[in-house]
C-alpha cells in the first residue's frame, strides 16, 4: 500500500515536532519562578541576577549554578562552591529547590542577560486627550476552569492512545497477520508499520507547568496560576494528541485492510439492512443455531440460552462509567462545576440583586428602615382600598377593631410611628396578624399603613388593649 509509505515521515515529522515544539520561555519561567524574591538589575528580597552568570563562569563554578538553581541547600552543604557560600549570608531565608532543568535555566538567564531596563522620559506636562489602554489583569480563576476540562481531554487523548498503540502491538506480534502477511508476500509494510508505531513515542524531552508553592498564590486565589499561553500550549498539545489519535486509527484500518480478504459487495435488500442492524444491537443468535448456546440443565421442560448481553446495554453501561468518571473529576476533585446546594445559593444571590435592582427601578426600594408616611390624596386612596380588601374582617371598616385591636387611638401594642407599622404590617406578629409581604408590594404596605394612621380617632370600646 502506497500510503502507507509517507507514514513514517508523517510520524518523524510529529515526533520532531513534538521535541521542539516547547522551547523553554526564558521571560516566562522568570516571572513564575523568580520575579517574587529577584530583580533583574536591583537588588530585593534576593540579590541582582543580571551578570550572575558570568560572574559564576569566570569563578570557574559555571556548571555549579544550575546546581545552585535546582538546589541551593545541597551545594552550599556539599562545600563544593565558595560563591553559594558566599550569596548565602545575602538573606536569612534559603532560596527554595526549582525543578528546572540545565535548557530551562539557560533560558531564564538569558533573558536576563538581554534584558534592557525601561527608560523614563520627562515629561513637562500631561496630556489629557491621550487615551492609554488598560492594560488587563489575567483571569486566573477562569483559566484554570478552562485548563482542568483540556487536562480531562489531555488524559481521554492519551488512554485512546495508549489503548489504539496497545492494539496494533498485539495485531503485529499475531500469528494471524504474521501469515497473512507471509500470503500477501509483502514485507516492506510491515516494516514500515513497526518504525511508524515506534517513531510516535520517541519523545524524550518531558514538559510541565509552573505550579504555585504553597504561600505564594493570593488569599482566595486559584491554586495554580494558568497563563493564557499555558492554555495554549495545552490545546497544541491536545491537537498534536487528537493527530495521533487519529493516524493511529488510521494505521488501524490499513494493517486490517493488508490482511482481511476483499469481499465483493452485493446488493442488500432494505429490510436485510434493518435486520443487520438489529442483530449488531442484541447479538441475538439464530434460531437455526440456538443448539449451540443451549445450556445443559432443564427446569418444569424449560430449557436456558447462553445469550450475551445486548451490545446496546453493554455499550450504555460503560458510558456510565465514563461519565461517573468525568463527574467524579469535574464535581468533587476539580471543582468546576458547582454541586445542587452551592448553585442554588448562586442562583439565589443572583434572584435577590435581580429583585433589588427591580425594586430600584420601580422605585419599591422601601423597607421598615426607610417608609415615610404618606399625605398625598391619590396614595391614602389607594390605601383605603386594600385596607377594604384585606382588613376590615378583624379591625372592621371603621379601624375601631373587633377580632384585631382598636386603630384609631394612640394605645398601639407594637408602635405608632410609620416605620414600625410598615414592619407590622409586611411581617405580621406572634399574636394572630399575618404576614402580607407576600401578597403587596412595599409601596401599597407604605400606603395601607399610612392610611391606618390617619384615621380620626374614635371613642368608646377599645378591645385587646395590652
Amino acid at each position: 500500500m502506497k500510503t502507507l509509505k509517507y507514514h513514517l515521515l508523517l510520524a518523524v515529522v510529529l515526533g520532531l515536532f513534538q521535541n521542539n515544539s516547547w522551547a523553554a520561555d526564558g521571560a516566562g519561567l522568570f516571572k513564575s519562578r523568580c520575579n517574587t524574591c529577584h530583580m533583574i538589575d536591583k537588588n530585593s528580597t534576593g540579590p541582582k541576577l543580571q551578570g550572575v552568570k558570568q560572574k559564576w563562569t569566570d569563578a570557574g563554578e559555571g556548571e555549579l549554578l544550575y546546581k545552585w538553581v535546582q538546589n541551593s541547600t545541597d551545594l552550599i552543604g556539599s562545600g563544593k562552591s565558595a560563591l553559594a557560600k558566599e550569596i548565602s549570608s545575602f538573606s536569612a531565608t534559603a532560596m527554595p529547590a526549582q525543578a528546572l532543568s540545565n535548557e530551562e535555566i539557560d533560558a531564564v538567564f538569558s533573558y536576563i542577560d538581554s534584558y534592557v531596563a525601561p527608560v523614563e522620559t520627562a515629561t513637562t506636562g500631561t496630556d489629557t486627550t491621550i487615551v492609554v489602554d488598560p492594560i488587563k489583569a489575567t483571569d486566573y480563576k477562569g483559566n484554570l476552569s478552562i485548563f482542568n476540562w483540556l487536562i480531562v481531554l489531555t488524559v481521554i487523548l492519551i488512554v485512546a492512545i495508549i489503548v489504539l498503540a496497545g492494539t496494533l502491538m498485539t495485531l503485529m506480534k499475531s500469528d494471524y497477520f504474521k501469515n497473512k502477511l507471509k500470503e500477501s508476500g509483502n514485507k516492506t509494510n510491515i516494516i514500515i508499520l513497526i518504525l511508524t508505531t515506534g517513531s510516535l513515542f520517541l519523545s524524550s524531552n518531558a514538559h510541565a507547568l509552573n505550579y504555585m508553592r504553597p504561600g505564594e498564590g493570593a488569599k482566595d486565589g486559584p491554586w495554580l496560576m494558568v497563563e493564557t499561553t499555558d492554555l495554549l500550549a495545552i490545546i497544541v498539545i491536545d491537537i498534536i494528541l487528537l493527530i495521533v489519535v487519529l493516524y493511529l486509527r488510521h494505521l488501524f484500518t490499513q494493517m486490517m485492510t493488508m490482511v482481511r480478504p476483499k469481499i465483493v459487495k452485493e446488493e442488500v435488500p432494505v429490510f436485510a439492512s434493518f435486520k443487520k442492524v438489529n442483530q449488531v444491537l442484541t447479538d441475538a443468535v439464530p434460531i437455526e443455531e440456538e443448539h449451540k448456546i443451549l445450556m445443559d440443565h432443564e427446569y418444569d421442560g424449560i430449557q436456558e440460552l447462553d445469550n450475551n448481553l445486548p451490545p446496546w446495554w453493554v455499550w450504555g453501561f460503560y458510558a456510565t462509567i465514563v461519565f461517573a468518571f468525568i463527574y467524579l473529576i469535574n464535581y468533587h476533585l476539580l471543582g468546576v462545576s458547582d454541586l445542587q446546594i452551592k448553585a442554588y445559593d448562586k442562583e439565589m444571590k443572583v434572584a435577590q440583586k435581580e429583585v433589588q435592582a427591580y425594586l430600584n427601578k420601580m422605585a419599591m426600594n422601601v423597607d421598615e428602615t426607610s417608609a415615610t408616611l404618606m399625605t398625598d390624596p391619590s396614595d391614602l386612596s389607594a390605601g383605603a382600598g386594600i385596607f377594604a380588601a384585606n382588613c376590615v374582617a378583624c379591625h372592621k371598616s371603621k379601624g375601631e377593631g373587633e377580632i384585631g385591636p382598636n386603630l384609631t387611638d394612640h394605645s398601639w401594642i407594637y408602635g405608632y410611628d410609620i416605620k414600625e407599622v410598615f414592619k407590622t404590617v409586611k411581617n405580621g406578629t406572634a399574636n394572630g396578624m399575618p404576614e402580607h409581604s407576600s401578597k403587596f408590594n412595599p409601596i401599597q404596605i407604605q400606603q395601607v399603613a399610612s392610611y391606618v394612621l390617619s384615621l380620626p380617632e374614635t371613642k368608646g370600646k377599645t378591645p385587646n388593649k395590652p
